[in-house]
């Protein structure tokens, strides 16, 4: 009795410290090879205080930085432009269209994102550049290590995974539910090859038929 309080003492402490008692999942492509940069959002009834921080999505060296950024949904976020040029920051996402006309430094008012979704941001002036916003529902959002590795807490049951690279729509997250009893799970995310070029107006190609 004593060994099962404690292990129960733990998984509740893993709430916090998701550690202990962690799940450890690994997501591969359909080549067998680790996918790095999937985002995991794990389902669950805990109800968290609204996330009033403000993410940034800075430019520099004419890229987006970071390249993915992960927010909950009813954050803000501001885009500084760290590059001497200036950048028109636009993008026509379902999940929040919007535009940043060029500009140079930070804009006044960062950016609210009212809806859970994918983002998929874009340089009118410079082609090339691409950047996503992933706007999550749950605070529990991880994403994946460069071996395709993510620890998830203890009390995951269903849980979405996305990728930028994935064959489905860019905007669309794919559901998975836990084995049961199972400390540790792999799956597989079908992606596209990597284009020598990739620029904001083929992702939408690519996804969407256009």
């Amino acid at each position: 009795m004593f060994v099962t309080r404690s292990v129960i003492i733990l998984c509740l402490i893993s709430l916090t410290a998701a550690h202990v008692c962690a799940k450890t999942l690994q997501i591969t492509d359909q080549n067998g090879q680790p996918l790095p940069g999937a985002v995991v959002e794990v389902e669950h009834d805990i109800i968290m205080a609204a996330d009033t921080t403000i993410a940034v999505m800075d430019q520099v060296g004419k890229r987006f930085s970071p390249r993915l950024l992960t927010i909950n949904k009813g954050q803000a976020v501001r885009f500084p432009n760290s590059d001497d040029i200036r950048h028109h920051v636009y993008s026509f996402s379902k999940t929040k269209p919007f535009e940043l006309k060029l500009y140079a430094g930070t804009p006044k008012a960062p950016i609210n994102f009212e809806q859970s979704g994918i983002v998929v941001l874009g340089c009118n002036i410079h082609d090339s550049m691409v950047g996503y916003i992933y706007v999550a529902d749950s605070q529990s959002v991880y994403v994946s290590n460069a071996l395709g590795n993510i620890e998830l807490p203890d009390f995951t049951q269903r849980y979405t995974v996305w990728h930028e690279r994935q064959t489905r729509d860019i905007s669309e997250r794919i559901e998975f539910n836990w084995p049961i009893r199972q400390r540790h799970q792999k799956i597989i995310i079908t992606t596209s090859v990597p284009l020598p070029r990739n620029t904001f107006g083929e992702v939408f190609k690519e996804h969407h038929g256009h």
